[in-house]
């Protein structure tokens, strides 16, 4: 603790240099909170997918259906516990920017296989009574100032109706924080019998939920090998696998957001190593001083290791605070994200990076310091 003073006057040596270095840690860091709730926000589902479920899929693409007779043969299957089924509806509130995740499920299966999903048992009674009936995420529900009871009227363009596709909320589902609360989720029987009469007996995708996670290769390759050579041939893979591919749809945002992330932090790093090197280059006549009153090289080097990380954890510190004050103010796209928040294990792998850049950009300035040699010092200054 006595040696504080020496490195807090040494850190604020050169004021405007260290306010500037501590401003790009700060702006790094900053942009390291908002780029890992993106890509948390992206990624939301993939690290959440049960085990325990399986989807199958058309093989030749999502986009593609299947029979719903298949439910009752994958029921049959020895190791299945329960089958669901779930259809892309693609609907849009009033007008088309207003997209929404909607599907139409099942209710029954659907809850029992989701459990996860929390709804008031007389709601979920009202949704089961309610051909028309729809339950909703309460972060969607608010984001459009939706109510129990509200008529919903939805634009699908996927879907040409027999009548105008109007719905009637009869839940609003909460969950954990792992729970996407902005979902629309619709009866498929409503769907199957308001859509073209040549749509009707097919759905989209089966989840089904088994009693040994360890056999899902196993189950997964069985129901392949039930459907090979029909008309629709599935490809079977865990529900995670599922998740991470819809999401890569749009493009592999984690690589995207880690890459961008990993050059902001490089470049900033770079800025605090040349301030560290500028630093010690200019106390070399001190540095020399310090060894003559009897200072080891290890303490040096300490002295000096120690400067960097103030400056890296601290400018780091304030900025993913500000990232995690930014986010605490909400989603910035009214909802449209099924999650925003900065994860304390990114904030963790934040303080690590702070406390790695700091002593990376001080390793070689303090091994320098701890090599000097107090005459050579001397005689250059």
């Amino acid at each position: 603790m006595r040696f504080l003073p020496l490195i807090w006057m040494n850190v604020w040596r050169r004021r405007i240099r260290t306010t500037f270095t501590l401003l790009s840690i700060f702006i790094a860091f900053l942009l390291f909170g908002i780029v890992m709730t993106v890509r948390t926000a992206f990624g939301f589902g993939v690290e959440i997918a049960g085990n325990d479920r399986l989807v199958l899929i058309n093989k030749v693409t999502l986009i593609l259906p299947l029979p719903i007779s298949y439910a009752q043969r994958i029921q049959q299957t020895p190791g299945v516990e329960m089958v669901t089924h779930q259809t892309w509806f693609g609907g849009a509130y009033q007008e088309a920017r207003n997209a929404i995740t909607s599907m139409a499920v099942v209710p029954e299966t659907f809850l029992d296989i989701y459990q996860e999903i929390k709804l008031p048992p007389e709601q979920m009674e009202a949704w089961k009574a309610d051909r028309q009936g729809v339950i909703v995420g309460k972060d969607l529900a608010k984001r459009f100032g939706w109510k129990l009871g509200d008529r919903i009227p939805l634009l699908a363009p996927s879907w040409q109706p027999r009548e105008p596709w109007e719905f009637t909320i009869d839940g609003i589902y909460d969950g954990g924080p792992t729970v996407d609360k902005t979902q629309f989720f619709l009866r498929y029987d409503y769907l199957d019998e308001n859509r073209p009469p040549a749509l009707n007996g097919i759905v989209g995708w089966y989840v089904v939920k088994i009693a040994d996670p360890g056999k899902a290769v196993e189950l997964g390759q069985t129901f392949d090998a039930m459907f090979a050579n029909s008309g629709f041939e599935t490809k079977t893979t865990t529900e995670k696998g599922f998740v991470e591919g819809f999401a890569k749809q749009v493009g592999d945002i984690g690589t995207i957001t880690v890459a961008i992330a990993s050059i902001v932090l490089f470049m900033f790093g770079l800025v605090a190593a040349s301030t560290m090197v500028q630093s010690v280059r200019e106390r070399t006549n001190e540095l020399a001083v310090l060894k003559t009153l009897g200072f080891a090289d290890s303490k040096i080097l300490l002295l000096v290791l120690t400067e960097s990380l103030i400056i890296t954890v601290g400018g780091g510190a304030l900025g993913l605070a500000a990232a995690w004050g930014i986010v605490q103010l909400g989603d910035p796209t009214g909802g449209l994200l099924p999650l925003f928040t900065l994860p304390p294990s990114n904030i963790v792998i934040g303080v690590g990076l702070m406390i790695l850049m700091g002593l990376v950009a001080g390793i070689m300035p303090a091994v320098g310091a701890m090599r000097l040699q107090i005459t050579e010092a001397l005689r250059k200054t």
